[in-house]
């Protein structure tokens, strides 16, 4: 299976959506190499980046399904290798 890594950036702009995400994110586990989340709160939002090694359907799928969430937004980023 060939995989790509790639990092999804999600920003929280309403809270109520951080269940949501952490069910998607841990549907996803097999292919996260690392994740870092940042509370800014002067701004009343979060920034999320999870880095994945992964199939580009799966971290399409994953980026879609994020995007379909109230209150966030979401782009990927691929490796050019």
């Amino acid at each position: 299976m060939d995989t790509r890594i790639a990092m999804i950036s999600i920003i929280v702009e309403d809270m109520q959506a951080t269940a949501q995400i952490n069910e998607l994110l841990h549907q996803s586990a097999d292919y996260i190499v690392g994740r870092m989340g940042i509370p800014y709160r002067d701004k009343g939002v979060s920034v999320i980046s999870v880095v994945l090694d992964a199939p580009t359907d799966a971290v399409s799928t994953l980026s879609g399904k994020l995007g379909m969430i109230p209150g966030i937004s979401v782009k990927a980023v691929y490796a050019k290798k």
